[in-house]
């Protein structure tokens, strides 16, 4: 009953705070006028993912408080992914040059990994792999990645809601299912917090997210999936399976982006979800293709791994190989075409 409690109050003061945040946005004129690098035609308010932070890092302090989350998680997601917001949200009203927005998403992926001891061994073909220095190092770069490509991956209207909603409902799945629910509070209340939002940016959006929500919903993610790794390493593998599409797409078209010699990170329209959208000349298709590859595609796998004791890497290879395919069928990172 708590569970749920929790989740409606979350849900309702997201719901609530982006309705206040999208007046604030148009009583201050702090819209989002289209220009050639963007993939939206109206202008639209901005940065009402401020909703998802305040929603859940303040239902984060108060299960910290009473004792239902480990202050080390608290502390690790409150921590983090406050500084990834405040980022976002000076560069959201400001340019911050990308050196130190870059240095202080490292300081939030340092500080993350500290209060929760790194990333646990990891089983790969049946063997115990432990990280390591250079694996903590590397999970480091893993957090920093994960938030930076939910920055670029939040381009069209509702498709980082969709995904956060549905990795964090399919895990949360796993989570029940596989015996795991000490570790249900985080992604039960990251649901919450988004579906309020998703109120107000499901296509066609009446606001954006923006940087300070796009980037703390890719820490945080990327933070819950190192702390299940402390419980199974077989439930790390189901969140890397779960994030497929985000992973895949801004992977190889950062990839394709370094190839040509661009600045990556300028901004562009190269995504093969941007690409998909035009296609079609709308977001919603993209949008709930999402949502559907995630259910009906990564979750049945994910589960597998967990449930039946899956290879990992196994169900990796097999749940990314169609992603790829569509990624470069759409042509993800390829020069923009008139």
């Amino acid at each position: 009953m708590l569970e749920w409690l929790s989740f409606i109050a979350v849900a309702f003061l997201s719901l609530l705070l982006t309705a206040l945040i999208r007046r604030y946005a148009l009583s201050r004129s702090l819209i989002d006028i289209p220009n050639a690098r963007s993939s939206h035609t109206v202008p639209t308010p901005r940065g009402g993912g401020v909703s998802i932070v305040v929603a859940f890092l303040l239902a984060t302090v108060a299960l910290g408080l009473a004792g239902l989350i480990s202050s080390s998680v608290a502390i690790a997601l409150t921590g983090a992914g406050a500084l990834v917001a405040v980022l976002g949200f000076m560069d959201d009203h400001g340019h911050i040059a990308a050196r130190w927005r870059l240095l202080g998403h490292f300081a939030a992926a340092v500080w993350a990994l500290i209060w929760l001891d790194g990333l646990a061994p990891v089983r790969v073909i049946g063997m115990t792999v432990h990280p390591g220095v250079i694996g903590q190092i590397l999970a480091a770069f893993y957090l920093v990645w994960m938030l930076n490509l939910y920055n670029f991956m939040d381009g069209i209207d509702g498709i980082a809601s969709v995904e956060a909603l549905t990795v964090c409902g399919g895990i949360s799945l796993i989570y029940v299912l596989s015996g795991s629910t000490g570790i249900l509070w985080g992604p039960m209340l990251l649901a919450a917090a988004v579906i309020g939002f998703l109120y107000w940016n499901f296509p066609p959006a009446r606001i954006f997210m923006g940087d300070a929500g796009s980037g703390f919903l890719g820490i945080v993610l990327g933070i819950l999936s190192v702390q299940a790794s402390w419980t199974s390493p077989q439930l790390f593998w189901a969140w890397l399976i779960l994030l497929g599409v985000f992973v895949v797409d801004a992977t190889v078209t950062l990839f394709h982006r370094l190839l040509r010699g661009e600045k990556i990170y300028e901004a562009h329209r190269s995504h093969a979800y941007q690409f998909a959208s035009r296609r079609y000349g709308k977001h919603l298709p993209v949008t709930l293709g999402v949502g559907l590859i995630n259910l009906f595609w990564l979750l049945p796998i994910a589960l597998w791994v967990v449930l039946m004791d899956g290879e990992g890497l196994a169900g990796l290879v097999v749940a990314y190989a169609p992603l790829l395919v569509l990624a470069f069928r759409f042509g993800a990172g390829q020069a923009e075409r008139s």
